[in-house]
């Protein structure tokens, strides 16, 4: 039996701590359950796996999120997605209002919806989402406008919350 480390129990509190939001953005980007399992498990391995030196744990939660980002993508791009017919799947919701605007950011192109729900969701400034990305500022503003404008159109009167 092999003993375990301090840089183990870090690590196991890591995932304890971040797991639910690498999952919430797995699912953001796939919008599927079992994807979502496979692609917060395969984050979570590169993270076991991984010799890199983190400076703070700031930089462990951007790390974790540009690789959810990137385990979603290759998913999509893999030989075994191209072949297959997914499963509808519902998900249910307390208020009906949060089931009508969650359904309504999956319909956002891939690029509003991410920047929507690490915002939102995940409460990250416009710099730090700016920086996970290598974009400017200017453009993560933009991309959140724009998401905006799409969902006041999508939702119309049944939403009239100001952004």
């Amino acid at each position: 039996m092999s003993k375990t480390t301090q840089t183990d129990v870090f690590k196991q509190g890591i995932i304890e701590k971040y797991f639910d939001m690498v999952y919430r953005l797995a699912f953001a980007r796939t919008k599927n359950k079992s994807v979502a399992d496979d692609v917060c498990q395969d984050v979570f391995l590169k993270y076991i796996k991984s010799d890199k030196e983190f400076e703070s744990e700031e930089h462990i939660k951007a790390w974790l999120l540009k690789v959810t980002v990137n385990c979603s993508k290759s998913f999509f791009l893999s030989s075994w997605v191209k072949k297959t017919v997914p499963l509808s799947e519902d998900i249910t919701f307390e208020a009906p209002e949060t089931s009508d605007l969650f359904t309504q950011v999956q319909k956002l192109p891939k690029k509003y919806a991410t920047v929507i729900h690490l915002f939102y969701y995940e409460d990250m400034s416009i710099a730090q989402i700016a920086k996970l990305f290598n974009m400017k500022e200017s453009t993560v503003k933009s991309h959140l406008f724009r998401a905006r404008q799409e969902l006041k159109n999508l939702l119309g009167e049944r939403f009239d919350y100001e952004f």
